[in-house]
């Protein structure tokens, strides 16, 4: 699956998979699916209707960008991402941020590794509802409503999936939400974290509203651990992240089923870049990057670090670059090299 560079990213990503298998002792068996804005100019949907009962019978799904101009975002979004999301209850959106050596960050005197934290992203409700609607359209008394929809299940799991994780890690958490301003939604968030933190009083946390953490994001990135947040304030957040570290070609993400009841999905951060799409130019590091989540959440955690070790290794000591990283290298060597790496590091 996937549109633009998605085509061209994946097999990148399948190539170095694949490696680590040989080396590993694994072997990943691909289903190719052509679900897609492509897909969807021939057949009216992005995928067929019992498109989740399909993919329902996978370990993992591995997914390429999607999005094309020729295809409202609305339509690309909750025609395949969307429902995969929600019919999987995939409630985390993980993605981590680190800034790799070899890599520039836009930020002055930012050393490599310096930024290294992960955005814990709420993934089946919040802003982004189908609840809502227009009426007297077209006339000078339309008006739209859109609502956001907080639960307390949902809340819960993914604040305590975000203090989980922070025990593995560096041991803080925060929050991040904006109750100066939405009055009923943000508060609720506040309260439930103030309450799920006292579970884990090994745990440092602190609470930030969504302008003042970007803010921080830009001024003291190395302070952060992990961060909680809802849908919308999320996707943001994990979009300025990896730009901080470097590029948005880098940056990998996992579409979480913590129950293991369903698949869960890995795709890259970056969209399907369409205006690059067919010059051998896009950077694959985010969908090889997500692999590696893939691999490690599927138990093969040594394989995951060494895909890791090989793409810094290849960016930063053997000087392989694609354009958004200041080199000259396609799509395609990136991804040789980063094979290659793989199976001799």
């Amino acid at each position: 699956m996937g549109d633009g560079i998605g085509k061209e990213v994946v097999p990148e990503g399948m190539r170095v998979l694949d490696i680590a298998g040989e080396r590993f002792g694994f072997k990943l068996a691909w289903t190719p699916f052509p679900w897609s804005c492509e897909y969807y100019t021939s057949t009216g949907e992005m995928m067929p209707k019992n498109g989740l009962d399909i993919l329902k019978e996978y370990e993992a799904i591995f997914l390429g960008a999607i999005g094309y101009p020729d295809v409202p975002d609305h339509v690309s979004l909750w025609g395949l991402l969307i429902p995969i999301r929600r019919g999987f209850q995939q409630y985390v959106n993980f993605r981590p941020v680190k800034n790799m050596r070899g890599i520039t960050s836009p930020l002055r005197n930012i050393e490599a590794g310096k930024i290294d934290f992960c955005v814990v992203r709420e993934n089946n409700e919040g802003e982004y509802s189908t609840i809502g609607g227009i009426m007297y359209e077209g006339t000078d008394q339309e008006f739209v409503v859109q609502e956001a929809i907080f639960t307390r299940k949902g809340v819960e799991r993914i604040m305590r999936f975000a203090f989980d994780l922070a025990r593995k890690r560096k041991r803080k958490v925060t929050s991040v939400t904006k109750s100066n301003g939405i009055v009923f939604t943000m508060p609720y968030w506040d309260k439930i974290f103030k309450r799920i933190a006292k579970e884990y009083e090994d745990v440092k946390t602190d609470q930030y509203h969504v302008d003042a953490l970007a803010a921080k994001f830009v001024l003291h990135p190395e302070e952060f651990d992990v961060v909680v947040g809802s849908n919308l304030f999320g996707d943001i957040l994990s979009d300025l992240g990896p730009a901080l570290a470097g590029s948005l070609g880098i940056a990998p993400s996992a579409n979480l089923n913590p129950d293991r009841k369903f698949p869960s999905m890995f795709e890259p951060v970056h969209g399907s870049a369409p205006d690059i799409a067919g010059k051998r130019i896009a950077n694959p590091i985010g969908q090889i990057l997500s692999g590696a989540l893939m691999i490690d959440q599927l138990g093969y955690l040594e394989a995951a670090r060494t895909i890791e070790k090989a793409v810094e290794v290849a960016v930063a000591d053997r000087n392989i670059r694609t354009r958004d990283l200041g080199g000259v290298a396609s799509t395609q060597q990136m991804g040789e090299a980063i094979a290659e790496l793989v199976g001799t590091l």
